[in-house]
Formats: structure tokens, sequence, C-alpha cells
């Protein structure tokens, strides 16, 4: 079972109507123009694009199971007292005095641009349960990060 936002389970689901209803009819017909060039034994273009076609019939399955387990969070029964699933924390790293806010989310929402981190990456798993004003430890790729964790927010 995977828990997720309203907006990511939208968005998941908007990405498998897109891949089903336009980019699979293109390879479709693109294997049906290949297959009319002829022999198809030394057919570059159409074994590309089964190959093409075969990559995305997995992404297909991919997101459909992960759609067929998954469940939207009700924001109204989440507290903000500790963090969580689709909790914003502001937090302090203790060694460079620099502050940061994440939200956590699946690892099917993660974006680091949008500030959105997986809870199941390290920094996620280290915040997980923790409180207002706890101090924690990541062990990341770059070393050890100490956090001081200011404010829990939805």
């Amino acid at each position: 079972m995977e828990y997720m936002s309203q907006e990511g389970y939208d968005k998941l689901v908007a990405e498998l109507h897109q891949l089903e209803t336009v980019e699979l009819p293109q390879i479709k017909d693109a294997i049906a123009e290949a297959r009319a060039q002829g022999d198809l034994s030394e057919n570059f273009e159409y074994h590309a694009a089964k190959r093409e076609q075969a990559k995305l019939l997995s992404r297909i399955r991919f997101k459909q199971r992960v759609l067929e387990h998954a469940r939207v969070v009700d924001m109204s029964r989440l507290g903000s007292d500790k963090v969580g699933l689709l909790s914003r924390v502001t937090m302090t790293n203790v060694g460079n005095n620099a502050t940061m806010t994440y939200t956590i989310v699946s690892p099917h929402e993660a974006n680091m641009s949008e500030g959105k981190i997986s809870i199941k990456s390290p920094i996620g798993q280290a915040l997980l349960n923790r409180k207002e004003g706890d101090m924690v430890e990541v062990h990341v790729p770059a070393g050890t990060l100490k956090l001081k964790i200011e404010n829990i927010t939805l």
C-alpha cells in the first residue's frame, strides 16, 4: 500500500492517461509505418519502435500498479505535532546554520525543486515521528547532517 496526497494521486492518473491515450498510439503508428517498409528482419525503425513500445508498456503497468495500491491521505486526520507523511518541516542545519523547508511525501511525489522529499529518503526517515525542537542526525552520502526541527505544519 502506498499513501499519497490527492494532488500526487491526480498527477499520477493524468500521467497514466497521457501514456495510454497519446504516447501509446504514437508508438503503434510508428510500428505500423516501419512494418510497411518491408523486410522486418533488417528494419531498424521497426525494432527501435518495438523497444520503445516495450518500455512504454512497462511504465504503464508500473503506474497502474502504483495507482491500484495507492491510498489518498485524508488531510483532516493528520496532526502537526509530529513529522509524518505530508508534513511541512522547517529545520536548521546546525553545521552551517542554513534553514530549509521540505514537505515529506510518497516516493512517487518526491521533487527536490518543489521542496518535496520522499518519506523513504535518509532525511525523510530520520525526521519521521520527530517533534519540534528535536535534534536529528542524518547519515547522507556526503556525511552526517545535524538538523534541528524548527516548525512542523500541514
